[in-house]
This record gives C-alpha cells, structure tokens and sequence, in this order.
C-alpha cells in the first residue's frame, strides 16, 4: 500500500491515535529528507518492533544560523518518497512549516525574527548534555533540535522514536529530554551506516565536492586507529588520541571542529580512554561541509 502523506498537524495527529486506540504500536523518525541508507535502516528498525511506522521530512530553521546550509540543505521529496515506499514505511508527516505564525526562513538564528508576541517564542533547553562538542561552535543548535523534536513528538505521538548514533550527541539530548519532561516514548538509537570506504552516511555527503569526498573517509580511518591502538595499549591521554586524529585529518586537509574523548553516557570530557565506557567524537570541515562522526572505545 503506498505511503499516506499528511501536511497537517491535526490529520497527522488523528492518524497516529487512530492506530494505538487499535492497539498497534508506532515507531517514529524524524528526518530533514534527502534520505540515505543510514535513514532507511532507521525505518527498518522500527518496523521490526512497531506495527506502524511514521517518518517525517522537516528542514528546521531553528538549528541553523544565517552563516549555514539552511537555504542549500539538499532536498528530493519525490526521491524521499520512492524511498519510504521502498521500506514500507506506512505514513509521512511532510508539513511546510512547524512555527506560528513565522515563516521558515525567519526562524533561522540571527535571521530578522518577528515580535515574539505574536510569534514562535517556547524553547526547550536541556542543559548540560546541550553544552560542548557540536554546541561549542553551534550554540543555538540543540535548542532548535529539542524544541523541533517536542513539537512532533507531540503531534506524532509515537510509542517509539528512532536515531542515529551518527548525530551522538543529539542522541543522548533527546533521550534526556524524554527522560525529564516524562514522554511516554522509547528512544531507541542505531549504529552509524557508512560507505563502502567508511565514511559516515550522510545527507551532506552530496554536498562535497570530489576531491573532498575522496578524502573524507579519514575521519572514521582515523578513528578506527585511535580505537585500535586504545585496545592496544590500554588507558591512553585523551590529548595523545586526539592529536594524532587532528594531524590525519589535517594531512589531508580537513579543518577540525572539535575533537573529544568524552564518557559516553554522560559526555563529560575524560583525560584518558576507558574501555567500554569512553567515546570519541568529531566533527570537521571538508570545503564547506561539516561532518560528524565517532567511534566507542
């Protein structure tokens, strides 16, 4: 059956009680569209323990800044939806805008906001996990991701809700937000999708140039050493891991975001690599493109 498509938020809505009043468990994924594998293995894990699976296509203006991809995030709605069918996904909830009485474009940070008084001005800030790593150089990101993952899952209404550990760190914010503002939702995150040559999957992978794809991979290359040679060598400096990552990358011209050895439940910086609970995660530039990757030690 092909794939029911609802730009409303009230017919979404319906659509998703309508399912649970008949006992049918539904799984959610958010996405911002021009879908991967590493989207389609998110819907595939929800189908495998949902009776219903609902995706959503929405760029959100309110974790982008005036100095980022927002107006060149790559889009292809016919393709997303040949792909949704491919994995019988069962509906997507495609809305053109997700703020009162605002147009997208103004919601972008340092854009020219209209008064608050009339429009979008509710925020959710989860605090500590917001700090750091992707919010060091993107402050306003995590706050534009709460608030967008509140508003569907309160239009949605899902039972279980699924990403990427690519994006860890929105991982664990997400699940912290469900955790303290008492969602009746299970997150349920899922190992990172890459390339034949390792590079994480990602929507802003069309985004590079050749030259810069073809030297990409050296993020997770670089990772993998770091993981192997703490496997190797025991507890290792976290300044020792992360200069050798940072010189790899730069060898091949990267520009680095950050790179941090962090807990991996917590995200709290760590001086030294600990088996089984440590996490290193980056994010660096190739051209104009910002990747993000990471690996568990």
């Amino acid at each position: 059956m092909p794939i029911e498509i609802f730009e409303k938020k009230d017919q979404m809505r319906s659509y998703s009680r309508s399912k649970r009043s008949n006992g049918l468990r539904v799984g959610f994924v958010p996405t911002m569209g021009y879908l991967h594998e590493g989207h389609l293995s998110l819907l595939r894990a929800a189908r495998e323990s949902c009776d219903i699976v609902i995706a959503s296509i929405y760029v959100n203006p309110t974790q982008f800044s005036v100095q980022e991809d927002f107006s060149i995030y790559p889009k292809n709605i016919e393709e997303d939806i040949a792909k949704l069918n491919s994995v019988s996904c069962d509906a997507l909830f495609l809305p053109s805008t997700l703020y009162v009485s605002t147009e997208d474009d103004s919601m972008v940070v340092g854009a020219d906001e209209v008064g608050e008084r009339h429009g979008h001005s509710t925020w959710v800030d989860v605090g500590y996990l917001s700090e750091g790593l992707c919010a060091s150089s993107r402050p306003h990101f995590f706050r534009g991701v709460a608030t967008v993952v509140t508003k569907l899952f309160n239009i949605v209404e899902p039972d279980a809700a699924f990403f990427g550990k690519k994006d860890y760190q929105q991982y664990k914010v997400i699940s912290r937000l469900v955790r303290d503002l008492d969602f009746d939702i299970d997150i349920v995150g899922v190992s990172i999708e890459r390339e034949e040559d390792g590079l994480a999957m990602s929507s802003r992978n069309a985004l590079l140039s050749p030259d810069m794809r073809a030297v990409a991979p050296i993020i997770y290359q670089s990772l993998c050493r770091a993981k192997e040679r703490s496997r190797r060598e025991g507890r290792i400096s976290a300044e020792t891991l992360t200069t050798a990552i940072g010189e790899s990358i730069k060898e091949k011209g990267g520009i680095v975001d950050y790179i941090n050895l962090v807990d991996k439940d917590s995200l709290t910086p760590l001086d030294e690599s600990k088996e089984g609970t440590s996490l290193i995660a980056i994010a660096a530039f190739f051209g104009q493109v910002r990747l993000l990757d990471n690996i568990e030690l």
